[in-house]
């Protein structure tokens, strides 16, 4: 097993676990929003078996006025091949220690109303309920 920065050439092997939880995201999208994404230093990082892509994680160290130096969590999943056998946790783990190493003093996430099993997957890793997420379609 083995946990890493995963690279631009590495993109449709990201993808393909990605569109699991971003279902509605196209190929090409994806593609653009992650090259739009590389501004705020976005990161993907992922834990492989035997050179299989098997949990997914984007994030990006920001700096805000309520969480101030935080590592943000843009995206979490498993291959659901791989599900319920620690991937999750292991990635929790190790964007834990990446964001110690960049000096954050929080992670941070955001996750969707109907995501129930994600929500308790997340407070049983220690995180909490903070606030409600309000969006407004232009």
């Amino acid at each position: 097993m083995q946990i890493r920065e995963m690279t631009l050439k590495e993109l449709y092997t990201v993808y393909d676990v990605i569109k699991q939880l971003r279902t509605e995201l196209s190929y090409e999208e994806f593609e653009d929003l992650i090259y739009d994404m590389r501004h705020m230093e976005y990161k993907m990082f992922g834990i492989l078996e035997r050179g299989k892509l098997v949990c997914y994680s984007g994030a990006a160290v920001q700096t805000n006025l309520y969480h101030k130096r935080h590592l943000y969590i843009f995206d979490l999943v498993t291959d659901e091949k791989y599900r319920y056998k620690g991937y999750g946790k292991m990635m929790l783990e190790y964007l834990h220690d990446y964001a110690k190493t960049a000096a954050c003093e929080n992670l941070v996430l955001s996750s969707g109303v109907q995501r129930q099993e994600a929500h308790s997957f997340y407070e049983k890793a220690g995180f909490e309920k903070k606030s409600y997420l309000f969006v407004k379609v232009l």
